[in-house]
């Protein structure tokens, strides 16, 4: 049966995911610290075994053999170290009194030409020699410490501290080598809050981080939402492993291609290249070397199932698949649907093409704000003009040149036309005054009355 001691070391790596092997190693590094703190000496070079069963500790000190030095020529590289340091700090301190910044060269450590020796981790040979006759240089010579007695209070302390900053070193190593290995690939994580720009997600014992160039601006991230993101990084931190995560790689619509569709994934379908605007709308080259097989309609499925599933796991973003080709005037034909094309005219040389489509057809082509020809575009890797049939690229620019300038001339026409009505209908406050105070003239017939009816009273 396992010792106590044992047990709970067993528990631990249960617990934060640790090999045996590595919770030991930590065990023996902390309880050399707490060694050299009670009872080592300046120069041991202190190394622990310990025992899980018995929880019995045998310590060491542990050297390596080096050939003789003259302890002459050893002062004399300590004098030219000594020397190039302080010339260094006189620089650095020139440097800085000047506010000039520091060379990367200056912070590096001094080295010097001549013969090296560490006391502490390293015996020449003429002293290994006496503890032990058959040893050689380069060996390593182990020389077994006495244990007094029982640790102190402080030793303690210090191994305890050991313990816990090697252990979640050792958890941090492991994270990161875990989701190394997912470095690339599609990971489901639910969301946990947003801070800031930026928005947390929960990947189970760690956090992921999605940045606000790798969200999707139509989409609405709401905690507790589980969601599949492409793992763009995964980096080492001092605060463990960091994983950025994303919503507008390209990359996610293919690992998504691959999950959805086995002939896929099998590499019975091959997809050639992605154009994305995320959120909106992608285009899909693919192909196949097996004429039994039909690539568009493997990646739709029946009834569209296949690809309305990887829409709602995009958000609803459309995606169009186009069958790639070798003969570029084909595949750039192709990657402009749904619009249909006439003719295409190629310039080789500046990967330029000329596509000529019927009247109906322009707007499709082109797409809203661009959008469909854009997207040919960077998939087809070739610069793309859309004219209707019966027009040249010249006139089409013209049209479109026209189409601008005529609202800005609308509204910059509109202010005169306004100030001219008001002119005509606005009256001054004289002309106000004058018709106020003007007495209203009477008509020319009621005049004639009524000196007709003054005559007819007098007789």
């Amino acid at each position: 049966m396992a010792s106590p001691i044992e047990q709970a070391i067993r528990q631990i790596c249960d617990e934060k995911g640790l090999s045996y092997e590595a919770v030991i190693e930590t065990i023996e590094t902390a309880l050399a610290a707490a060694y050299r703190k009670d009872f080592g000496e300046k120069n041991q070079n202190v190394e622990v075994e310990f025992d899980a069963e018995t929880a019995g500790v045998r310590a060491f000190d542990v050297k390596t053999v080096v050939e003789d030095i003259l302890e002459e020529e050893l002062e004399k590289t300590e004098e030219e170290r000594k020397a190039k340091v302080a010339e260094r700090e006189e620089k650095i301190t020139e440097l800085k009194e000047a506010g000039e910044e520091i060379p990367p060269e200056l912070e590096e450590p001094v080295e010097v030409d001549g013969p090296t020796f560490n006391p502490k981790t390293e015996i020449m040979l003429t002293a290994a020699k006496e503890i032990d006759k058959d040893i050689e240089v380069d060996q390593v010579l182990r020389q077994e410490l006495d244990v007094p007695g029982e640790f102190g209070r402080m030793a303690a302390m210090t191994a305890k501290q050991v313990i816990t900053q090697k252990l979640r070193e050792a958890e941090r190593e492991v994270l990161y080598s875990e989701y190394k290995e997912m470095e690339n690939e599609v990971i489901t994580g639910t969301v946990q809050r947003r801070e800031g720009r930026v928005i947390l997600v929960d990947l189970g014992r760690v956090t992921g981080v999605v940045r606000p160039e790798d969200q999707v601006q139509t989409e609405r991230y709401n905690s507790g939402d589980r969601t599949k993101f492409y793992v763009r990084q995964v980096a080492l931190t001092t605060k463990g492993p960091e994983i950025l995560l994303s919503r507008t790689a390209e990359e996610l619509v293919k690992l998504m291609f691959e999950l959805e569709i086995p002939e896929v994934a099998e590499g019975d379908v091959e997809i050639k290249n992605i154009s994305r605007e995320a959120g909106s709308r992608s285009k899909v080259a693919v192909w196949t070397g097996d004429d039994s097989i039909d690539p568009i309609g493997a990646c739709i499925g029946q009834r569209g199932t296949r690809i309305q599933t990887i829409i709602q796991e995009l958000g609803g973003e459309k995606i169009d698949v186009i069958e790639w080709s070798e003969d570029a005037e084909e595949f750039i034909s192709n990657s402009l649907a749904p619009a249909k094309v006439k003719s295409i005219e190629l310039d080789e040389e500046e990967k330029n093409a000329v596509v000529t489509v019927d009247g109906d057809q322009l707007s499709l082509a082109i797409g809203k704000g661009g959008q469909n020809v854009r997207l040919a575009a960077r998939l087809t890797d070739w610069k793309i003009n859309v004219v209707e049939e019966g027009k040249t690229v010249e006139e089409m620019q013209a049209e479109k040149e026209a189409k601008a300038k005529a609202p800005a001339e609308e509204t910059e026409d509109k202010p005169e036309e306004e100030k001219v009505d008001e002119e005509k209908t606005e009256e001054t406050p004289e002309e106000e005054k004058k018709d106020k105070e003007a007495p209203a003239e009477e008509p020319e017939e009621t005049k004639e009355d009524e000196s007709v009816e003054a005559e007819e009273t007098k007789e």
